[in-house]
């Protein structure tokens, strides 16, 4: 079965060296995606059934579940060779920026719909459109960004080496390990 590991190792080498550079924001923008779709079915299920007259609230609804699954995607594997808190703390952290990070994503629809008054005489596919772009375009950049810097800087801030602790007993790899090193399956 390929896996993402098993599909990074067999890129070519500049661009095995820069998706290895980046690994951890190109993770965390999976878990962002797997996230957006669980999000956004969330949200449309109770947009468009129970919470028709309170977007905002389906909204926030569906950003506090995608950010459970969130935490657990992203602290064992999209940070999982950063610690350096114990884990309640941590875990703490990680829920009080995705916190703020949710309130970023409603910001949009709130004030399009509280200050402008943007939905009022929408329906159907146009209010559709509208919430999309609002909620899970233009908020989700803000809360996205403002995700991956807080919890770099805040939630999972030490990154482990990536031998010894990392993973290896090769505290020192030489390039022909460096591969297996930064996979942290050597």
């Amino acid at each position: 079965m390929l896996t993402i590991d098993k599909a990074v190792s067999m890129l070519p080498g500049p661009l095995h060296r820069l998706v290895m550079k980046h690994s951890e924001l190109i993770k965390f923008a999976i878990v962002g995606g797997t996230t957006f779709v669980i999000d956004t079915a969330i949200y449309y299920m109770l947009a468009f059934t129970v919470l028709e007259q309170k977007p905002v609230v389906a909204r926030i609804i569906s950003g506090v579940v995608a950010t459970i699954l969130s935490y657990i995607l992203n602290r064992e594997w999209a940070f999982k060779n950063r610690g350096g808190r114990e884990r309640h703390h941590e875990a703490l952290l990680f829920f009080l920026i995705s916190g703020v990070a949710v309130l970023l994503t409603a910001a949009p629809l709130w004030l399009a719909n509280n200050v402008f008054g943007m939905r009022e005489n929408l329906a159907g596919l146009e209010l559709a459109v509208l919430d999309f772009l609002l909620a899970f375009i233009i908020g989700n950049l803000f809360g996205m960004a403002f995700r991956f810097w807080a919890l770099r800087r805040f939630a999972f801030p030490d990154e482990e080496p990536r031998g010894g602790d990392g993973g290896s007993t090769d505290v020192n790899p030489n390039p022909d390990e460096l591969t297996d090193e930064e996979l942290g399956h050597a």
